[in-house]
């Protein structure tokens, strides 16, 4: 069996971005602490941006056959959905050969992760155990492809659903 990284020298640089988004499950008295800003550890939204940001950036360490390359922009997102779930929209975009998906899907699983990692501390049960705390729905919503001089500009879950027969936001998920 052999591995390589795909070669994309052929190919043009054109403008990409895509978009990411996942949730993590956490008690209400969790996310009421998080919105409250009295997480002991600080400011959790804001440090779990920064960890996606800078995870974004590292994305060909952590994934050996990804391709390095020039991030442009990255934007991450948190919206509390009711009361026991956060919602991370990480968007990466770039002019290169190749697609962010792999950095898009790093920064929000890396926010996510942030997150867990800040409030365990009230997510434990009596054994020490998480048996409410879990990160679920990660996925990309979009990816973009535009020859350069074109003004590619990322769409929100609800306009392709909208363009799209049978996706699903998170919103329309039957668990959420």
């Amino acid at each position: 069996m052999s591995v390589r990284m795909v070669d994309v020298s052929g190919k043009s640089d054109v403008i990409r971005a895509a978009k990411a988004e996942g949730v993590i499950r956490l008690t209400p008295s969790t996310v009421r602490l998080i919105a409250e800003g009295k997480v002991e550890k600080g400011d959790v939204f804001t440090v779990s941006k920064v960890a996606a940001i800078s995870a974004v950036k590292r994305t060909p360490d952590i994934l050996p056959l990804c391709h390095n390359i020039p991030i442009t922009h990255v934007e991450v997102s948190f919206e509390i959905v009711g009361e026991d779930r956060i919602r991370v929209e990480t968007t990466v975009r770039t002019v290169a050969k190749t697609g962010v998906e792999m950095e898009a899907l790093v920064g929000t699983s890396v926010a996510l992760l942030t997150i867990w990692d800040m409030v365990k501390k009230y997510e434990k049960d009596e054994a020490g155990q998480y048996p409410y705390t879990r990160i679920e729905y990660v996925r990309v919503v979009e990816k973009i492809k535009e020859e350069l001089g074109a003004a590619a500009e990322v769409q929100s879950p609800a306009s392709l659903a909208a363009r799209r027969p049978g996706y699903q936001t998170l919103a329309d998920h039957p668990d959420l």
